[in-house]
This record gives structure tokens, C-alpha cells and sequence, in this order.
């Protein structure tokens, strides 16, 4: 089973941590969607013998695009496609987009999951990221969303500067009023290129801090599994049989083809990724021609991969597979790398999985980044 994600790459207007590629120019908004049509006709034979489970609409913010102009593109995969019975469909959606006969006309598509920006249920949190989005829109949205659609995710960002604990408890509780069977929270990062940046450079706000977003992350993990969730990624929690298809595929390793600007495909053994310039993408795919790079993993960056996404995930990494897949070296390797991490409580091995413990999973990429092989002298 494989995935594609279509990448629209529009936004009404930036937010000010976001470093993903969009524009917000909507003047080639047509142009783009017959462009994506054109590369999912063009790509069609590297899924000749793959069945599609599921396809995914991210961005920027696909829900700049009209219900129209969803359906047409989800056809195109379909006509060009083998495309299982009953797959997951994924847009994401920026509440400001989701007026109540907007979410009637997706209910009655073939999308059957909405993920939904919502970010922070307080006004001034939404003002200092910069959302198109104000609070009463956030809460309406899932009012009528939850009355048509059963799957649904919302995003929240922790860490926020100013959020006190008691406040990002308030944003969490919100949040599961809906009764949302998915939560996807992040800890808000400051990327070099964004508004963000500047403004803390210049003094206009007040950096993340680390140790807030950890408190911040402790608080969510404790008060979602309460309530029943798995936290089955670092960053995702679902209801049993919610967890995201097309993101759970990605960590476990399983193919995808990545259609826009900017978007990145796997075949199992080489990664691209195309062009992030709209205008370059559509000259290129204008000329019949894929706008992308490739580059074949090596057996280090497979392994590398496997222990970023494994440790991320509740399946975490299989000590067996290890040595199956790449060799008594690298295990050695990795036991090796661990020991610290295990005399410390961050991680632990039961059954031959290695995992972060509930101490070391905030830490999780930090640690990964040790295990990574670099060379073959350790």
C-alpha cells in the first residue's frame, strides 16, 4: 500500500513561524491545479504496481482551493491509480475556510478526514502566530465539522511565549470538548527565514523557551492519555483506529509519491523532492518535465532514518530488525551509542524494541540524533 500528498502551495496570509513553501499570491491558484493534475497523470507508472491507501492534501493551506477544484485533483488520482476501497482522504483546513456550507459540500466528497489548523483557542496566541483565523472561527468550525465529519484532527502549538501552564491546560481541555478523535500538538520553533526570527532578534518578542515547552509537553501527554488517547507519535495522539494512515505509513517506512512544489516522494530505496518555486514548477511541468532531485540512500542513511522514526513512534525501534536489515556492525553500534541513554532512564529495551521512557520522550530526536551512524569508527 502507498500514499500520495499533493502539496498546495497557497496561504491567505504567512504565519509567523511557518518556514513550509507557499504564496500568498492566488494568481496561479488554476494554473497550479491543472499543473498538479498534469504530474499525477506524468508519475502514474513509478505506482503501476502499488495500490493507493491514501491521499493527502497539505500545504500551505489546501483549503484555499474550492471544493471543485479538491474533487477534480482526487479524480485525477483515481483515473490514473489503483486506489483501494475505502482509503483515507486527508485535507487539511484552516478554520477561516471552513463556513458551515463549506464543510457540507467536503462531507459530500470523497475527503473523510479533516486536519484542522486551529493552533490556540485564545486570541492573542492566534495574533502573535500571525493566523488568519480568530478564536470564535476555531470554535464554530468544529462545532459543525464534528456534525459531519467522524475523523477529524486538530493542531495545537505548545511553548507558546507568555502560555502559562494553566492557560495551555485551558487550550487542551477546549480542545477536547469537541470530542475530536485526533490531536496533533507542536512545540512552537523559531526558524531562521520567518517573521518569527526577526521579531525575537529585534527584541519585538520574547524567544521559546525550552523548559516551558517541556512542562507544556508533559502537561498534554498526561491529560490526553487520561482521556483515552494513544500517543503513538511524538507529536500525535489518536482514538483507537484514528491514528493518521498517510503519516503512520511515512514512519513506517512505506512509499509515497509527494505531487507540488516542494514536495518530497520515497520509493524505498531513493527520495526526491520537487523544485520549491511555484513558478519554476509550472514552466517545468508546462514542458512535460519532473522538476525534482533524487537521491539514493545510502545503507548509513536508511538505518539513520529507521531510529529517527522509530524512536518518534510507539512501534520504536527493533533491535531484531537491526541486525536483520543492516548487520551485526550497526547493532553492536547501537547498543553501544544507548548505553548512556539507558543508564540515565531516557530509553529502555523490552522484548527487543528499543523505546524512549516517558522521562526521555520529549528528548527523542536530541537522542536519535546520537544514535545516528556516522562512520565506521566508534
Amino acid at each position: 500500500m502507498s500514499g500520495i500528498y499533493i502539496h498546495i502551495p497557497f496561504c491567505k496570509q504567512a504565519c509567523h513561524y511557518c518556514d513550509f513553501h507557499f504564496s500568498t499570491s492566488m494568481n496561479k491558484k488554476e494554473d497550479m491545479v491543472l499543473a498538479l493534475a498534469k504530474e499525477i497523470q506524468m508519475r502514474k507508472s513509478e505506482f503501476e504496481n502499488d495500490k493507493i491507501a491514501t491521499i493527502y492534501f497539505g500545504g500551505g493551506t489546501p483549503s484555499v482551493l474550492t471544493s471543485t477544484e479538491i474533487d477534480f485533483l482526487i479524480a485525477e488520482v483515481y483515473e490514473n491509480y489503483a486506489v483501494i476501497e475505502d482509503p483515507e482522504i486527508t485535507l487539511e483546513a484552516n478554520p477561516d475556510d471552513l463556513s458551515h456550507e463549506r464543510i457540507m459540500e467536503l462531507s459530500n466528497s470523497k475527503i473523510n478526514r479533516l486536519s484542522i489548523g486551529i493552533q490556540s483557542f485564545f486570541e492573542d496566541d492566534l495574533q502573535l502566530m500571525n493566523r488568519a483565523h480568530n478564536s470564535p472561527e476555531a470554535q464554530k468550525c468544529l462545532e459543525v465539522a464534528t456534525k459531519y465529519f467522524d475523523n477529524i484532527s486538530l493542531d495545537l502549538i505548545y511553548g507558546v511565549p507568555g502560555m502559562s501552564n494553566e492557560k495551555w491546560k485551558m487550550n487542551i481541555e477546549k480542545a477536547l470538548s469537541f470530542g475530536v478523535p485526533h490531536i496533533s500538538s507542536y512545540a512552537l520553533t523559531v526558524e531562521p527565514k520567518t517573521a518569527m526570527n526577526k521579531m525575537i532578534q529585534t527584541g519585538k518578542m520574547e524567544a521559546p523557551k525550552d523548559e516551558v515547552a517541556q512542562e507544556h509537553f508533559m502537561i498534554l501527554v498526561e491529560m490526553l492519555e487520561s482521556k483515552g488517547f494513544i500517543h503513538y507519535e511524538l507529536s500525535n495522539f489518536g482514538k483507537e483506529n484514528y491514528f493518521s494512515k498517510n503519516n503512520s505509513a511515512y514512519w513506517l517506512g512505506k512509499k509515497y509519491m509527494g505531487i507540488g512544489p516542494s514536495a518530497h516522494s520515497y520509493d524505498g530505496v531513493a527520495r526526491s523532492w520537487n523544485i520549491a518555486n511555484n513558478s519554476l514548477y509550472l514552466r517545468a511541468i508546462q514542458e512535460v518535465k519532473l522538476p525534482n532531485e533524487t537521491e539514493t540512500l545510502s545503507e548509513a542513511d536508511r538505518y539513520n532514518e529507521y531510529i529517527m522514526t522509530g524512536l518518534r513512534t510507539i512501534w520504536g525501534v527493533s533491535l531484531d530488525r537491526i541486525q536483520a536489515e543492516f548487520g551485526q556492525t550497526y547493532l553492536d553500534y547501537l547498543m553501544k551509542q544507548t548505553q548512556k541513554f539507558r543508564n540515565d532512564g531516557l530509553v529502555s529495551i523490552e522484548n527487543n524494541v528499543l523505546k524512549p521512557t516517558k522521562k526521555g520522550k520529549f528528548l527523542t530526536d536530541g537522542i536519535a540524533s546520537d544514535l545516528f551512524y556516522l562512520n565506521l569508527e566508534y
